[in-house]
């Protein structure tokens, strides 16, 4: 799910170790199987960004992808990625200086906290768009979120379901947390499609207020972070 993290998410929870960031959103059980989750110094999901690809019809093979790790001269992928149509489950675009407080964030998270990323393609590595994982608590469990946003003219080549699936690698291989998370919006059936090709499961809905004001009803996909080996292949 850009996806925001990842609902769409657009951001991430205050990772360990990083100080001067919001503590990250916490769950709270209302009724059936909703939670109410508050939006955090990094968004509410890019996934939990603005994931956009995945579509209704036949499913394309995921792509090779690479990721990079978040550089000083990313901050034209966070603009490139703040585009209306990128933001539409979001609230909208953020202003430039809304940007650049982001783009330092991503450039702190470092280690046990998470990582961001922008993802490369192809025999040139050229930039397609931009995903991550951070710490957040859910239920009182430590996880991880991730999201991620796929410019528009590269969606539907099953890039996000590949980024998705390396930044899963990347989380496990960090070995803290057990559970990695995704927040798309109910109505973006394209960021739920990515989550179930990259073999997340569906835990039920959770309700966000991201930006502040602006309440949204996502679905809780989850994955466990277990060694690639003994993962089951995604559907």
């Amino acid at each position: 799910m850009p996806g925001p993290p990842t609902c769409p998410a657009r951001g991430h929870a205050r990772p360990a170790g990083v100080p001067g960031l919001l503590p990250g959103p916490r769950a709270r059980p209302v009724a059936g199987r909703t939670w109410t989750v508050r939006g955090s110094a990094y968004g509410a999901g890019m996934s939990g960004e603005q994931a956009s690809e995945g579509g209704t019809g036949a499913a394309p093979a995921p792509a090779a992808v690479r990721l990079r790790e978040w550089a000083e001269d990313d901050l034209w992928v966070l603009r490139r990625t703040n585009a209306p149509e990128m933001t539409a489950h979001l609230g909208g675009p953020e202003s430039e200086a809304q940007l650049s407080v982001r783009h330092e964030r991503y450039l702190r998270l470092d280690g046990d906290g998470g990582r961001m990323f922008v993802v490369v393609a192809g025999p040139d590595d050229e930039v397609v768009g931009s995903i991550g994982f951070w710490g957040r608590v859910r239920r009182e469990e430590e996880v991880y979120e991730t999201g991620w946003g796929v410019f528009p003219e590269y969606q539907g080549r099953g890039i996000a379901v590949a980024a998705a699936r390396a930044v899963t690698a990347r989380a496990a291989a960090t070995g803290s947390r057990l559970h990695l998370h995704a927040y798309p919006s109910v109505g973006h059936p394209a960021s739920n499609a990515v989550c179930r090709r990259a073999g997340f499961s569906l835990l039920g809905e959770v309700a966000f207020e991201y930006p502040k004001g602006h309440p949204m009803t996502c679905n809780d996909w989850r994955i466990e972070l277990t060694p690639a080996d003994t993962r089951p292949a995604p559907r």
